[in-house]
């Protein structure tokens, strides 16, 4: 495989030939996904980060930017992620957390206001995985409890996004049509439950297999980086999308 580089496309501007390249992609991935509901979800972002090989795509994820304010909050910005999947073959490369903290910081600039947010809903443990290796601080996560305020925060945008599909007392969002990984990619390999961060997971989430999502929250900012983090953040900052 030939590098595998990000491409920020405006939602209006994706090709007929884009979308059902990002359509079949995602139903090789997940059980549940009809055209019906891809462009659902489509249609709810306004742009679209493409992980392409020589004009092969290799991956892809939605994103939207917008406004609020939390109770008792000054106003903010929140990224909220959509449809997301890479395929096996360019998992060992850092094409998507390099390009997607590149287009999130280039949009930062059409959205100054507040505090940056990500709600970050997710039914598998390797995306759950990211939060660790590149945030400092984010919630839930196995070896601190959530801060009230933080739990306030992230309860009122799950709520303001998703209303009724937001189980606040299991801290999940159950669609009524969801996405279930794909045999073989529902298993988790021998030896990563040894891992807290992913162990954690799948008790928090122990429907991640029905397509439960777990609902989690960081603040996108320099100082609440790790080490690789800002690695990822210097690559971003070079990146062209």
């Amino acid at each position: 495989m030939n590098a595998v580089t990000g491409r920020l496309v405006r939602r209006e501007d994706l090709t007929a030939a884009e979308k059902q390249a990002m359509l079949v992609l995602l139903q090789a991935h997940f059980h549940g996904i009809t055209p019906e509901r891809f462009e659902r979800d489509l249609a709810d972002k306004t742009w679209a980060l493409l992980l392409e090989d020589e004009g092969h795509l290799r991956g892809f994820s939605t994103l939207l930017l917008r406004e609020t304010t939390p109770p008792g909050e000054p106003p903010c910005t929140v990224v909220y992620s959509g449809d997301t999947i890479v395929e096996k073959g360019a998992w060992a490369t850092a094409a998507l957390p390099k390009s997607w903290i590149a287009a999130v910081r280039k949009l930062r600039e059409h959205h100054p206001l507040g505090r940056l947010w990500w709600l970050l809903l997710t039914s598998g443990f390797r995306t759950y995985r990211f939060l660790p290796v590149f945030w400092r601080d984010f919630w839930p996560c196995f070896d601190a409890g959530t801060p009230p305020e933080d739990q306030a925060r992230m309860s009122f945008l799950a709520r303001e996004k998703y209303g009724e599909m937001y189980r606040e007392d299991e801290g999940v969002v159950r669609f009524p049509e969801p996405q279930r990984l794909r045999e073989g990619l529902d298993d988790v390999p021998a030896g990563r439950l040894a891992d807290p961060q992913i162990a954690f997971f799948l008790e928090r989430n122990p429907g991640w297999k029905d397509g439960d999502e777990l609902v989690c929250l960081t603040e996108i900012a320099e100082e609440n980086l790790t080490r690789a983090g800002r690695r990822m953040w210097g690559a971003g900052e070079d990146a062209s999308l």
